[in-house]
């Protein structure tokens, strides 16, 4: 049965004062700039602000999939903006970031899925910064050519996110499908141009058991991802789905050991987790790994 208890301690957070968000506020409404921590309701979106860091959300900010965790609006899609990856580089090197993270809605309509688009703002990044860059992408529907556009760009790490156990994708994600998803990563550790890290998450208390998320824990390994994230979902408006179970800060610890057991370089496992908290962190941790 879904929960409907107040939130447990572990799970809350002081809020900055208003003024140590504005500079980053500011700036995104300056360069008309989405963000995944704003579009999503991102719990850490206060912490990350106030710390000076976004990640940004290009190709708009309405998605052309339904998945029935996600906050981001569906509907009618604009096309891309031609500008925008001139524009995401201009805050990214404004706001000084040393990693850079960029993520997208779903873009079925587009022809590319909206890969070249991540290439441009990939490659804006690197004119006006040396900031190393992560990208968290859709599926692109498993196309090869879209994941090797995007490759092609050369990003320090390709993320993209199983978000849960298979038997949970007809009721969470029921456009997406976890076997493509596998093969997206495997492509991505397949690459042999240059090294980027193949990263992928997942989010608990939405039903699944302990054995599914370590049976996805390997999946993941085998399919050769370096990254790995683990974060307890919430739910972000009374029309989403409920959350079943919060997930002890201890259950977290145990994900994260099974996880370093099972050869990740990088885990990052907690009630607060999300595919780009605290990334460039978990970027030099696999920096330190294979130094070791």
């Amino acid at each position: 049965m879904a929960t409907t208890a107040r939130f447990p301690p572990w799970l809350r957070k002081r809020i900055p004062p208003e003024a140590r968000l504005r500079r980053v506020r500011d700036l995104l409404a300056r360069l008309r700039l989405h963000t995944v921590c704003q579009s999503a309701h991102c719990p850490n979106l206060c912490e990350c602000f106030a710390q000076g860091t976004a990640t940004f959300m290009i190709l708009g900010n309405t998605c052309t999939r339904n998945c029935r965790f996600c906050a981001v609006e569906t509907g009618t899609q604009c096309p891309p903006e031609p500008d925008e990856p001139e524009r995401v580089a201009e805050a990214a090197a404004t706001l000084g970031l040393r990693h850079v993270v960029v993520t997208s809605v779903t873009r079925d309509d587009l022809e590319d899925e909206g890969s070249s688009h991540f290439a441009r703002t990939i490659q804006a990044i690197r004119a006006v910064s040396d900031a190393t860059v992560e990208v968290l992408t859709p599926d692109f529907q498993g196309r090869r050519d879209c994941i090797e556009r995007v490759l092609q760009a050369h990003p320090d790490v390709l993320n993209h996110n199983v978000e849960t156990v298979p038997r949970l994708y007809p009721l969470v994600r029921p456009q997406a499908d976890y076997r493509r998803s596998l093969d997206f990563i495997r492509q991505v550790a397949d690459w042999t141009h240059t090294c980027v890290v193949a990263k992928s998450g997942l989010m608990v208390g939405l039903g699944e058991t302990r054995d599914e998320i370590l049976q996805a824990f390997r999946d993941l390994r085998d399919a050769g991802a370096q990254a790995i994230t683990v974060g307890q979902y919430l739910r972000p408006s009374p029309e989403h789905l409920p959350v079943q179970r919060f997930v002890t800060p201890d259950e977290f610890n145990s994900y994260r050991e099974a996880a370093e057991a099972m050869g990740f370089a990088a885990v990052a496992a907690g009630p607060f987790v999300r595919s780009s908290y605290h990334a460039g962190a978990l970027l030099g941790e696999i920096s330190v790994a294979s130094r070791s």
